[in-house]
């Protein structure tokens, strides 16, 4: 694959889609950066598993590590201050009168890009990189692919600069996030994916599961382990 010499910076949580994708970028791209945001959530574990991951990946995959970039963490506790969902307070997940679950924090993902978007112009990045997807997800809005076509042009005026937003894993279920990660690092990128990352909703690591840590019950582990074990059916393993 010939390598693209722009620089993207990744919207990295700790999770396994925003790991996926930081593999994907720097199998492409001559420089990534990565970004992340403190907003209050209730996973915040996701953010101490950030560090783990860049060293990992850059000692797992030497031929990246040259091309990993700075790493860069904003606190966003406003939006956690305006927030009232399962996310950033103790509360049952549920389902909401408007079809979405609570779970959803309104404009998250337009602000996300929008700092990251500040960032890397200032970073001479021209590629912004996100997990976001509307196969196997939770219905968010900010997530559908429409939503980031809109806020890629309106992000690129506003800069006056040509500003591109990749999602990687839009069309994907989660067994095909999976199969990704083996195409882009074989097993090894999936092994560590299963043992550094973090999805859990509720911050649950105390728990070790075939697909990696987490309560086991909230949908973005039920989303995770459904999407591992037909990934594993597929490969023909029962």
């Amino acid at each position: 694959m010939s390598q693209d010499p722009r620089t993207a910076l990744v919207v990295f949580s700790g999770g396994q889609d925003s790991t996926v994708c930081l593999a994907w970028a720097l199998a492409r791209y001559s420089r990534v950066e990565t970004i992340g945001f403190d907003y209050g959530q209730r996973h915040r574990v996701e953010l101490d598993c950030r560090g783990r991951i860049r060293t990992e990946l850059a000692q797992t995959f030497p031929d990246w590590a040259p091309r990993l970039g700075e790493d860069h963490l904003l606190d966003l506790g406003l939006l956690g201050q305006i927030s009232d969902t399962a996310l950033t307070e103790s509360r049952a997940i549920t389902m909401q009168a408007n079809g979405l679950p609570n779970t959803f924090v309104p404009g998250r993902n337009l602000l996300f890009l929008n700092f990251a978007a500040a960032v890397a112009y200032r970073r001479g990045a021209s590629v912004l990189v996100g997990g976001m997807c509307e196969t196997d997800y939770s219905g968010y809005p900010d997530c559908r692919d429409n939503t980031l076509k809109a806020l890629q042009v309106a992000i690129s005026l506003g800069l006056d600069s040509p500003m591109t937003i990749e999602t990687p894993l839009m069309w994907l279920t989660k067994a095909q996030t999976w199969a990704l990660s083996a195409t882009l690092g074989g097993e090894p990128l999936n092994d560590l994916i299963t043992e550094h990352t973090h999805t859990c909703y509720l911050g649950d690591r105390s728990q070790r599961h075939a697909w990696g840590y987490g309560c086991g019950q909230c949908p973005a582990c039920e989303l995770r382990r459904e999407g591992y074990t037909h990934y594993q059916h597929e490969k023909g393993i029962a």
